[in-house]
């Protein structure tokens, strides 16, 4: 980890340092992530667990999956399941994953790539390890995040961006400490490949032991981070933080992240996603996979599925339900 990389990142273009009256965002919480499983019985950590959802809007939940070394037979992924109202994020840091959906899309993610799958209307999907993963094992690590959607676009036909690591926008500091990609939204003029119904902001930066990166960030977004891998600090007090650890930023305009000098051998680097987004401020109904606005609606959510109108299995693929 991580899969996308550059040999020397000033060779890329470079965040300009904020200005001295930029107001620096605080600290207003750090919690640790929980452990659980998903799916079949993967690993996972439950970033967002414990937090009010004012601080999270517009999102949802995060999970970290992984980081895992299976076993030959061990890799595990997602039975079929149904979605409506809102759109998943899986970013693959290590591994490959599998994806079939009810309507006929489907696709394959590796190291470094995001699929961007907005349900919106609804359908059942799943995600899966390949075969050859299965027979050999070997590392997994991703996250996934889900972004609400407002209720204007609830219903709206389901779709899929597949954004190969290739395509991320990167950048880097103005001394090189920091490599940032950008995979949705846009930072300090740059803009990230992912297209999203609400506007958000998605960065994955690898800071250096002892680099201390601020970046701007727009004051009407709010501001998460969650610790990937390795320690550091956070906010201008350099709050501490470590692999697990969502942060939570109050009101501002700029972000400060600091790696510690020291780390261990096996993460020489500080790896934190930062996020954030505009909120939509709505009410959300939420159970299991559907996020809805109204009781009713998640009522009809449920109704719809039973009834089969988010869509069948595939009768070639019967037998992983």
């Amino acid at each position: 980890m991580p899969a996308i990389t550059v040999e020397n990142p000033l060779t890329l273009p470079r965040v300009t340092t904020p200005a001295p009256t930029a107001v620096p965002r605080p600290v207003r919480a750090v919690v640790t992530a929980p452990s659980g499983f998903e799916g079949e019985g993967f690993p996972v950590r439950r970033a967002f667990a414990g937090l009010d959802y004012r601080h999270l809007d517009p999102f949802i939940m995060m999970d970290q999956m992984g980081e895992v070394e299976y076993a030959p037979g061990e890799p595990k992924g997602t039975p079929w399941h149904p979605h409506r109202g809102f759109e998943t994020v899986t970013y693959l840091l290590d591994g490959t994953f599998v994806h079939q959906d009810s309507v006929g899309g489907g696709g394959v993610i590796n190291d470094g790539d995001t699929q961007w799958m907005t349900a919106g209307s609804g359908l059942l999907h799943i995600e899966a390890p390949p075969e050859s993963l299965v027979v050999s094992g070997g590392l997994f690590h991703g996250v996934q995040l889900w972004v609400n959607l407002p209720a204007k676009d609830k219903m709206t036909t389901p779709r899929y961006q597949d954004i190969g690591g290739s395509n991320v926008r990167l950048l880097s500091t103005e001394d090189g400490g920091a490599l940032l990609r950008v995979i949705a939204g846009e930072l300090d003029g740059h803009q990230g490949p992912g297209v999203t119904y609400t506007p958000i902001t998605l960065i994955h930066a690898t800071v250096a032991p002892g680099a201390e990166i601020t970046l701007p960030w727009r004051p009407d977004f709010n501001a998460l981070g969650y610790v990937l891998a390795g320690r550091g600090g956070v906010g201008s007090d350099r709050r501490p933080v470590e692999l697990g650890q969502t942060v939570v930023f109050g009101p501002g305009d700029t972000l400060t992240v600091r790696a510690d000098t020291t780390q261990d051998a096996r993460t020489p680097e500080l790896e934190i996603l930062l996020l954030g987004g505009l909120p939509i401020r709505e009410p959300m109904a939420h159970y299991g996979p559907f996020v809805m606005n109204t009781h009713v609606e998640l009522a009809q959510a449920f109704d719809d599925f039973q009834a089969g109108r988010l869509g069948r299995i595939p009768a070639a693929r019967t037998s992983d339900a």
